[in-house]
């Protein structure tokens, strides 16, 4: 299948690479050059505007930083240029009422679209393992799978269109008070004279079980191998996980949800986003405590 891919940052040029290896011919744009290079590297063919990349293909993925700009690229650069009859996949984390606005503009002028939010970080996104969230119809669900499959281990149909932003916003919101817990459990225990290791053997065996304790131990050293393990480098930023949030209580407004526990994770963030750690993976903030 011929391919458009728009947007090559951390997360979409491992995405791109992975289309190509499974046997998708891939054209790919983003205003990086050393981006391009590394697509061009990777097996893509790189093009130096989006409305030249999407010409002759069969599907449209973007991975793009915001909702106004997935909001302007299709408006300029995809819609009514991209061959009719291609599908397109938005896989950026932005906001559901832009999912849903883009995906009724790409639907009148008689396209089908899904957005399909990922999760798992840029080592999940190279690796091909990432989880898509899917909201669109049947339909466009059935055309996208297949082309989510060559870059993730698992591919949900959330919903109609919007949902798939929905199921990732709020997921995030969840990963953030689980972590912030973690953390402050962790550092709670170890002040009182408990071993950090033997927390973790027990908490992790227990009713305190969860993902950020199981699966991305905050504490260098301790529970499983992490970015924690790395001065808290690669894994997920702070600056995307504060990003998240913004949306997420942004959203519990909106549909008037009572989020106090994410409110005050949302509000920890901005602070230790604020402090310079934007770059740090979130887990990181285990040191504020």
């Amino acid at each position: 299948m011929k391919i458009a891919f728009i947007g090559l940052g951390n997360m979409g040029g491992g995405m791109a690479a992975n289309l190509v290896k499974a046997g998708h011919e891939v054209n790919a744009f983003d205003l990086s050059a050393d981006a391009l290079d590394t697509a061009k590297d990777n097996g893509c063919r790189t093009f130096m505007a989006a409305r030249d990349a999407v010409q002759g293909v069969e599907a449209v993925v973007s991975m793009l930083p915001n909702g106004a700009i997935v909001n302007s690229v299709y408006a300029e650069d995809v819609i009514g240029l991209a061959p009719a009859g291609a599908v397109f996949l938005d896989c950026s984390t932005i906001d559901v009422a832009t999912a849903k606005s883009v995906a009724a503009t790409a639907t009148d002028a008689g396209y089908e679209m899904v957005d399909a939010p990922v999760s798992g970080g840029i080592a999940a996104a190279n690796d091909g393992t990432l989880t898509f969230m899917v909201g669109g119809t049947q339909s466009a669900f059935k055309r996208a799978e297949a082309i989510l499959n060559a870059m993730g281990k698992a591919v949900i149909h959330a919903g109609d269109a919007g949902a798939g932003q929905t199921a990732k916003i709020c997921n995030n919101m969840l990963l953030a008070v689980h972590m912030i817990g973690t953390c402050e459990a962790m550092k709670m225990a170890e002040k009182l004279g408990l071993d950090p290791q033997t927390f973790y053997d027990i908490s992790s065996q227990s009713s305190g079980y969860n993902w950020s304790l199981n699966a991305y131990t905050p504490m260098p050293g301790v529970g499983v191998p992490s970015p924690a393990d790395n001065a808290y480098q690669g894994g997920f930023a702070t600056a995307l996980m504060l990003k998240d949030l913004r949306l997420a209580m942004e959203a519990a407004e909106g549909s008037d949800s009572a989020v106090p526990l994410s409110s005050r994770a949302a509000a920890l963030y901005e602070d230790y986003n604020g402090a310079g750690n934007g770059q740090l993976d979130f887990s990181s903030i285990i040191g504020t405590y």
